[in-house]
């Protein structure tokens, strides 16, 4: 196999963090294949879309053939989450050890579970209790055995929840900004004062390729580079002003329907309820430490994502 065949870069997934990675490898000099079900999207500069099922062993043999990395930034909806995700896991797991590819896995915070509010950084301990933080647990149990073994060099990455230009289906997204810009209900999720953490979702593409470029990270967990911590309030608030209006903000205390999340979404994002009753604190000081980067402080992703809902709903 030729070096440039094996300098693919292969993103399984298409939603934002796998596009945005797409579209930051191609920044970085890196032929890029992105792969879906269905490989079909607006066309991307330098980035060959690719139609394959991954959650069978052919279609993420086919995904990965001729990769030198592999990101799994693969989501199913939420309610097939504990069902499907180990199947894409084995099989993912599976097509890279044949092709000899590394594997960067973007991962949540789930498997920390219930912190009390104490801050999470990668040597805190995995104490998941709901169903889909078990589930995330136990798959990254097995990618960190995978790479014990010798099977596949595989890296982890973990982010907070998305925010960013793209990023619709996050607790801030597409239920918050196209209402705080029409003057619509903007939803508080549990306790607003409490300080939460953001991850740009540029910053999740840039942490994913710097794990892809530099294998001296392989072989354990990384938190993705990641703005600190602020209130969901002053988050609001720093919309509120870039909006030019004040925002209607309803409390849903408990998990419940609004925006795009329907009533099957949130019966099973029930569990996971305790992100906003509780401080959600993620630390990425050593992943900033180790390879020389800073996230984007939050003022400019509210900027770039204010811009990018203002920009949407007016060709709405």
């Amino acid at each position: 196999m030729t070096a440039t065949a094996r300098s693919l870069h292969v993103v399984l997934g298409s939603g934002p963090a796998g596009t945005a990675l797409a579209r930051e490898l191609v920044r970085r000099g890196h032929p890029v294949r992105l792969v879906d079900r269905k490989g079909e999207g607006p066309a991307l500069d330098g980035v060959e879309r690719f139609a394959a099922d991954v959650s069978t062993a052919e279609g993420a043999r086919s995904a990965v053939t001729g990769a030198a990395v592999a990101y799994h930034c693969v989501n199913v909806g939420y309610h097939l989450q504990v069902e499907v995700m180990p199947r894409i896991q084995e099989a993912v797991l599976a097509a890279v050890e044949t092709a000899g590819a590394r594997l960067v896995v973007l991962d949540t915070l789930y498997p920390y579970g219930e912190t009390g509010g104490a801050v999470m950084t990668e040597d805190s301990p995995w104490q998941a209790t709901t169903r889909k933080g078990r589930m995330r647990a136990e798959l990254d149990e097995k990618y960190l055995a995978a790479h014990r073994q010798g099977r596949a060099r595989v890296v982890l990455g973990r982010s907070a929840d998305f925010v960013g230009p793209g990023v619709l289906n996050s607790t801030l997204g597409g239920a918050v900004f196209p209402a705080a810009l029409t003057g619509g209900e903007v939803p508080g999720l549990g306790d607003i004062d409490l300080p939460h953490s953001y991850t740009n979702i540029e910053d999740v593409a840039a942490g994913l390729a710097t794990l892809g470029e530099r294998p001296e990270g392989d072989g354990r967990v990384w938190h993705l580079p990641t703005a600190p911590a602020v209130s969901t309030r002053e988050i609001l608030t720093m919309i509120e002003k870039r909006a030019g209006r004040p925002l209607n903000i309803v409390p849903v205390p408990e998990a419940r329907p609004f925006g795009p999340f329907d009533e099957e979404f949130m019966a099973e994002y029930a569990e996971m309820f305790y992100q906003h009753t509780e401080p959600q604190i993620m630390d990425s000081s050593a992943f900033e430490r180790a390879f020389g980067t800073a996230p984007t402080p939050l003022a400019e992703t509210i900027d770039a994502t204010v811009a990018w809902y203002a920009e949407r709903l007016g060709r709405l």
